[in-house]
């Protein structure tokens, strides 16, 4: 996957993400569970604001599911940060401010 060029590519990011998690019947049944919502629910949730940058996250908090989705996509783990970053907002940045 190329270099992030804002917010259509972070999307395009998370929508890949949860490609990936979908086509794996284990990774899909864990994001579920850890998410809370039913799989015929996820179509739905993916229009909701905040989702993408959700399934973002599920991969974030699990560095061997993330280096997965980055090997078999050949995404770099730094894109789907700033994907995720993006889809937020940039949540903390303020943290950065002096």
């Amino acid at each position: 996957m190329s270099e992030d060029n804002g917010d259509t590519t972070s999307e395009a990011v998370a929508v890949s993400a949860l490609s990936w998690i979908a086509a794996d019947e284990k990774m899909l049944d864990r994001f579920l569970t850890l998410t809370g919502i039913e799989a015929g629910q996820v179509r739905q949730a993916a229009s909701e604001p905040g989702f993408l940058a959700g399934v973002l996250d599920f991969l974030l908090a699990h560095e061997p599911s993330l280096m997965a989705f980055c090997n078999e996509t050949e995404t770099d783990p730094e894109i789907v940060q700033r994907a995720r970053e993006t889809l937020l907002g940039n949540p903390g940045e303020e943290w950065f401010s002096i």
